[in-house]
């Protein structure tokens, strides 16, 4: 028997993780996906009897949404909605909602913009749990879909080297803030302008783990040259639309397709966070390929986010 723990109330970013609250969180949302199969005999189908959970979401969702809700349910939770225009409006201070909301749930999963509003709303509810479903700056519960896929299908994932074509943004950041962790070389190749940032350089060199390498690169041939996974996301995210026509045009070079997968190691896995573009960050011989393991991660999503939940909600759940 083993417990589900978490030192850190909140889960703003996969840095608010150790290295061994990862692995842990990782090792347990396998535990869960095979459990899964046992519905109401699971042994964490009533870990969150008598929880509220809010979920309030200030972007479109579908992946997101949809795996936080089954996953409260699933862990005997109740979901509660809030209406983003109210909560994270212009009617009162973030920090006064959050006040309201702990006195009534127990936990709140935000996806919205900035992080700092995020942040500002952790901090003013001292009771109250709040997880990070994305923002324009990191998107950790990908990672945790991200690593468990990668796990399923190398079983030790240190010494491994992914590759991340494209933009430098929240999908990126995330992910090399986890692989470090976890013993995982990164390659990042992206335009100069679109670079990952230079404190998540810092931020993943500072937690980095077993010789783990973050490495951009402007390239994309040289930073898929021998790596056992492919990652790409979206040119154009949540909030630039209006850049989508000038993004095409500069990431014209970064799309993977078969003759950037031939350059990787043989057997080399296709990932993507979804939604994608086909015929734009990835051509559709690619996604749809033997290669692909892009609905593997969509379906860990609510695996790894179970898992979560436990350790932040019912440390004390048996297993």
């Amino acid at each position: 028997m083993t417990q589900a723990t978490l030192t850190r109330k909140d889960f703003l970013s996969v840095l608010d993780l150790d290295a061994t609250d990862l692995e842990r969180c990782l090792h347990l949302a396998a535990q869960l996906k095979a459990d899964r199969a046992l519905g109401r005999l699971a042994p964490t189908a009533d870990a969150l009897n008598g929880r509220h959970i809010a979920l309030l979401f200030d972007k479109p969702s579908l992946r997101t949404r949809t795996t936080f809700e089954i996953a409260v349910r699933e862990l005997g939770g109740h979901v509660v909605g809030l209406q983003p225009d109210v909560a994270l409006g212009t009617r009162e201070p973030v920090a006064d909602v959050a006040r309201n909301l702990e006195r009534w749930v127990d936990g709140v999963i935000i996806r919205t913009f900035s992080q700092d509003v995020l942040k500002d709303f952790a901090a003013a509810a001292r009771r109250l749990h709040v997880v990070n479903a994305l923002t324009d700056e990191e998107h950790p519960c990908q990672a945790l879909a991200d690593f468990l896929t990668l796990q399923e299908r190398f079983g030790q994932c240190r010494g491994r080297t992914i590759a991340y074509v494209g933009d430098g943004n929240n999908v990126a950041t995330s992910l090399a803030h986890a692989a470090s962790m976890l013993g995982v070389h990164v390659h990042i190749a992206s335009p100069e302008a679109y670079q990952l940032p230079h404190t998540v350089v810092q931020q993943a060199t500072s937690v980095a783990r077993h010789g783990a390498r973050l490495r951009l690169f402007s390239d994309a041939a040289d930073a898929v040259a021998g790596a056992d996974a492919v990652y790409t996301d979206t040119w154009t995210s949540m909030g630039h639309e209006d850049e989508a026509e000038l993004r095409r045009r500069i990431f014209a070079p970064y799309q993977v397709n078969e003759d950037l997968m031939a350059l990787a190691k043989p057997g080399a896995l296709f990932m993507h966070c979804l939604p994608a573009h086909r015929g734009e960050e990835v051509t559709a011989d690619v996604f749809e390929s033997e290669a692909s393991v892009v609905f593997d991660q969509a379906e860990n999503r609510l695996h790894g986010q179970k898992a979560l939940l436990l350790m932040l909600l019912a440390p004390t759940t048996p297993l």
